[in-house]
């Protein structure tokens, strides 16, 4: 009696705790967007079109401002910031990626948090000739992004910070619609 009182107690703790740590979730409510700089949307909580860069690139004190800025005024805004976080993270000797572009060009690209979308062509992050033309879901985003922060003009500088070493999902993806692999 004693022992299913205990583990009612410990069940009614566990379930509130739950309970309480999801009601302090930030609540994410659309509201217009500027017709001036053709965001359909303007949403308060991540914009995560590259979510990994702006982990890497964005600031703790920036991250409220960062995810409510139109993507138009973020280049302007947050582009010499990243520049300076480029720079740090190579030790100050960043001087173009695989793609030739200097720190100034690629921090510009990056600075605006926006994943464009190829209609008409192949849909890929990086596959050597198209680039952030999209994702597909077996792009391998984070090791073409370190790559191209780490692995300067010829993807061969500091080696050791250009891949996760993980080279694939954990289980195929699906050839048809949701694509995505069934959980574990």
């Amino acid at each position: 009696m004693k022992k299913n009182i205990i583990y009612s107690i410990i069940g009614i703790c566990a379930l509130t705790l739950t309970i309480s740590s999801c009601s302090k979730d930030k609540k994410v409510t659309p509201t217009p967007g500027d017709p001036n700089t053709g965001a359909v949307f303007s949403v308060a909580g991540d914009q995560v079109g590259r979510p990994g860069i702006a982990t890497v690139f964005v600031s703790a004190a920036d991250k409220d401002n960062f995810n409510t800025t139109v993507p138009s005024a973020m280049g302007a805004l947050y582009q010499p910031k990243f520049q300076t976080q480029l720079q740090a993270y190579n030790g100050g000797a960043y001087t173009t990626n695989l793609l030739g572009l200097s720190a100034a060009a690629f921090t510009g690209v990056l600075a605006t948090d926006v994943l464009g979308v190829s209609t008409t062509g192949k849909t890929t992050y990086y596959d050597g000739t198209n680039v952030l033309t999209g994702r597909a879901l077996n792009d391998d985003v984070i090791d073409v992004s370190l790559i191209l922060i780490f692995g300067g003009p010829d993807a061969t500088k500091n080696a050791a910070l250009t891949s996760d070493h993980v080279n694939a999902n954990d289980k195929p993806f699906l050839t048809s619609f949701p694509y995505e692999a069934a959980p574990w």
